[in-house]
C-alpha cells in the first residue's frame, strides 16, 4: 500500500531536541538546561550552536576565578576573598545551648565584632546600605536627620544616600555646601526650632575624594550636639592600630576612619560593610551604644534584613581571627600586607615572562586614589579574552600593549597555573583583525 505521507528529506528535518541535548552531556549542566540550549539552537536554525550556547549558559553561573587585576576588593569578583565552608549540619543559630530556650542569632558574630571594635553591642544585616536604612528607620522615622551636602554620595549600583534615607522614613536636613561644611552648620540645624532632629549623620566619602578648598568637621566635633551621632564609615576598618598585622598599619590607611576610633571619638553608632576592609562576607554591621542597637534589633525591618546562618558563620570566623590578632587568616589582609620583595620571591614560577612594577589598589569603593606598590608579570599582546575563557578564568588587564597579571591578588598556590596560561596565550598567534 503506498504511503500517505510524502517522504521528507532527512536534512530538512530539525534534529530531535532530546537527542541534541543528550549530545551535550560533556557540558556540566543538568539535563533540563541542556534541553533549553538545544531548543534555542534549533529555534535559531543553527543546531550546531547548541554546545556553544550550553557552555555560555554554564559560564554565566557563579564559579571561581583567578584575580590578576591587582584590585584587592574587586566588586565584580565578589570583593573580599573568603575561605569558609561547613558541613551539612544544623547549628544553634537561634538556640541557647545553656537554657535550651530560643536564642538570638545576633549573639554570636556581632557580639564578637562589638568586642573587637570596643562597642557596647552590635548587630548584622545584609549590607551597609541596609544598615544605614535600618538605623534611620529605627531612630529617625518621621523625624529629621542632619547630614552634610558634601556627604550625600552615590554608592555602587546607583543607590544614593538621600534615597536610602528617604526609604527609612527619615526627613533629610542638608547643611553646608558640597565642598565645605562646618560644625556650626550642624549646630544651627539642631538648634533650629523648625527641625525635629533625631540623629546627626556623618557619611564617609569612601568611593571618591573632594580636594582643594574643602572642610569637614571631625567625628569628635559632632558628638556633643545632642542628638546621637551615626557615623557611616563604610569600608569596615575595625581599628586604625591594625593589631592583627605584625608590622602595624600600612601607610595607605592613614586617613581611613575606623570603627573603634569613631566610637571613642563619640559616635553613638557606626555602620560598615563586612566584605571590604573587614575581609569577611557581604554584610552590614551596626555597632555602638547598646540601647540604640537594641532599638534597631526590635524594629520590624530587622527581620527582613537579617542574614542567615552561612553569613553569620563566616562573619564569626572572621571576627575570631581579629580577636586572635591573626591577620594572615583574613585573606584581604594577607594580600595587602605583602611586600614587593615577598612578591618577587615568587617570580621563579614565571620564568620566561617579563617582570613589571605595578600599582595595586584596595578597590571595592574604598580608599579612592590609593595605590599599593606591587609586582606583576607581563606577556606581550592582548590575551585577556583568551585568559578569561579558560576553564578557570584568569582576569587580567592590558597595559601598554601587554597582558599584565598583578601577583598581589594571585594566591601563591595558583602561580603555576597562571604562568602556564600566560605562556600558552603568548605562544598563540592571534588572527589579524
Amino acid at each position: 500500500m503506498p504511503s500517505l505521507v510524502a517522504d521528507v528529506p532527512t536534512q530538512d528535518r530539525p534534529p530531535s531536541v532530546d537527542r541534541l541535548a543528550r549530545s551535550l552531556a560533556g557540558v556540566d549542566l543538568p539535563h533540563p538546561l541542556l534541553v533549553d540550549a538545544a531548543r534555542a539552537a534549533i529555534a535559531a536554525g543553527d543546531p550546531d550552536s547548541a554546545e556553544d550556547r550550553a557552555r555560555a549558559m554554564r559560564r554565566r553561573l557563579l564559579a571561581p576565578v583567578i584575580n590578576g587585576t591587582g584590585v584587592l576588593l574587586h566588586t565584580n569578583l565578589g570583593r573580599a576573598p573568603l575561605a569558609w565552608s561547613q558541613g551539612a549540619d544544623y547549628s544553634n543559630l537561634e538556640l541557647d545551648l545553656e537554657t535550651g530556650e530560643r536564642g538570638d542569632r545576633q549573639a554570636g558574630a556581632p557580639a564578637l565584632l562589638a568586642r573587637a571594635c570596643g562597642a557596647e553591642a552590635a548587630m548584622a544585616v545584609n549590607n551597609c546600605a541596609s544598615a544605614v536604612m535600618l538605623v534611620l528607620a529605627a531612630l529617625a522615622s518621621g523625624r529629621d536627620a542632619v547630614v552634610s551636602r558634601g556627604e550625600l554620595v552615590e554608592i555602587g549600583g546607583g543607590f544614593r544616600v538621600p534615597d536610602v534615607m528617604a526609604w527609612s522614613g527619615a526627613r533629610l536636613v542638608e547643611v553646608g555646601t558640597t565642598n565645605r561644611t562646618r560644625r556650626a552648620d550642624f549646630a544651627a540645624a539642631v538648634a533650629d526650632g523648625a527641625n525635629d532632629v533625631a540623629v546627626v549623620v556623618q557619611v564617609h566619602q569612601s568611593n571618591f575624594r573632594v580636594v582643594g578648598y574643602t572642610e569637614a568637621p571631625r567625628t569628635a566635633e559632632l558628638a556633643d550636639l545632642g542628638p546621637p551621632l551615626v557615623a557611616d564609615i563604610g569600608s569596615g576598618l575595625l581599628d586604625s592600630r591594625c593589631g592583627w598585622l605584625a608590622g602595624g598599619p600600612p601607610p595607605w590607611l592613614d586617613s581611613e576612619p575606623a570603627a573603634r576610633q569613631s566610637i571613642e571619638a563619640g559616635a553613638a553608632l557606626v555602620t560598615f560593610s563586612g566584605d571590604k576592609l573587614l575581609g569577611g562576607p557581604q554584610a552590614g554591621i551596626i555597632a555602638g551604644r547598646a540601647d540604640l542597637v537594641d532599638a534597631c534589633r526590635r524594629h520590624p525591618l530587622a527581620r527582613a534584613l537579617r542574614p542567615g546562618s552561612l553569613v553569620l558563620a563566616a562573619l564569626q570566623h572572621t571576627a575570631l581571627a581579629y580577636l586572635r590578632g591573626d591577620g594572615d587568616a583574613i585573606e584581604f589582609w594577607r594580600m595587602a600586607a605583602l611586600t614587593p620583595a615577598q612578591l618577587r620571591e615568587r617570580l621563579g614560577a614565571y620564568e620566561g615572562l617579563r617582570e613589571v612594577s605595578t600599582a595595586a589598589t584596595p578597590g571595592g569603593g574604598t580608599l579612592p586614589g590609593v595605590e599599593i606598590e606591587s609586582v606583576g608579570v607581563a606577556a606581550t599582546g592582548d590575551h585577556v579574552n583568551r585568559l578569561r575563557s579558560r576553564p578557570r578564568p584568569i582576569i587580567a588587564r592590558v597595559v601598554d600593549g601587554a597582558t599584565v597579571v598583578d601577583l598581589r591578588t594571585v594566591h601563591p598556590d595558583d602561580d603555576a597555573e597562571v604562568a602556564a596560561a600566560l605562556r600558552e596565550a603568548a605562544s598563540v598567534t592571534e588572527p589579524p583583525a
